[in-house]
């Protein structure tokens, strides 16, 4: 079972998930990663904070996994969720996410991921974890798509039930020049507005580099 300890919880420790979904707005995933986490980007490294990521295969078509690893975090897919070796009684992947997570970012939330969460589906590691959150963990949905489908009906009544029903926090989306080049409403929320939200969650602080480090 690959679920190791860098996925493990540590007290006093704030363990963001981070859910990547097939939109080309998860090229910001490092990004997001690398805000919370890096030293090489003062004063954007907060103290105390672990990152975990669940990808889809197709999300995984716009970063690279190094992209996060490299940087202190782990990217989890369906290859890690059930295994040949595994055995009645090992840790089930999507289960122990759910249970490690303070707070759920599902960024970006394409409108296929939207539809099976909407609709109850477990037909992978990111939506059979999705259904198992506990009701009580923060989870933010930041919808990511073309404008026409953003502006479908069916969106609408997905959304309805994600905000309604399951009681998800639905975050943007926001207007601009989509990738596709169509100019509307349908890109995801900034990145840096994303790890703003954790921050102001959670009260943290950025730590400051010792002026030493800063001059060497």
């Amino acid at each position: 079972m690959p679920f190791v300890a860098e996925a493990e919880r540590r007290p006093g420790h704030t363990h963001v998930l981070l859910i990547t979904s097939g939109s080309v707005a998860s090229i910001k995933a490092p990004l997001i990663v690398k805000e919370l986490l890096s030293p090489e980007l003062p004063p954007s490294q907060y103290g105390d904070v672990r990152v975990q990521v669940a990808a889809t295969k197709t999300s995984l078509a716009f970063y690279k996994k190094e992209e996060v690893e490299d940087v202190g975090s782990k990217v989890w897919t369906d290859e890690d969720e059930w295994t040949a070796t595994y055995k009645i009684g090992d840790p089930i992947l999507h289960i122990e996410l759910r249970r490690w997570a303070d707070v759920v970012l599902v960024a970006p939330c394409s409108a296929n991921t939207l539809s099976k969460i909407a609709h109850g589906s477990c037909d992978n590691l990111v939506t059979s974890l999705m259904r198992a959150l506990s009701p009580t963990t923060p989870t933010y949905i930041f919808p990511a798509m073309n404008t026409l489908m953003y502006e479908h009906p069916l969106t609408a009544e997905h959304l309805r039930i994600v905000k309604e029903l399951v009681r998800y926090n639905v975050v943007g989306p926001i207007g601009k020049t989509l990738a596709c080049g169509d100019v509307g409403v349908g890109a995801m929320t900034e990145w840096k507005d994303i790890v703003q939200i954790v921050v102001d969650l959670f009260h943290l602080s950025p730590i400051e580099k010792p002026a030493n480090a800063i001059n060497s």
